[in-house]
């Protein structure tokens, strides 16, 4: 799963510690999304949706494969 937080965060100004706390979660696990190496659970998505004022589906993309295609 990708994901656009880094993207929409700074364009609403916010550190990675600002968004972590206004979704409760640590600057660290902000970092960890950002960067994929964490998936984040389905409230935290929320929450990252409903803090920065998208659709989750606008945040998260989700890639499907089937028989090795993309």
């Amino acid at each position: 799963m990708e994901n656009r937080i880094k993207e929409y965060r700074e364009k609403n100004g916010f550190s990675q510690g600002k968004l972590g706390e206004l979704c409760k979660v640590t600057r660290q696990t902000i970092n960890a999304i950002e960067n994929n190496k964490y998936d984040p659970s389905l409230e935290l998505a929320f929450n990252l949706s409903y803090v920065l004022g998208l659709p989750i589906e606008e945040l998260f993309v989700f890639k499907y494969e089937r028989n090795g295609e993309k």
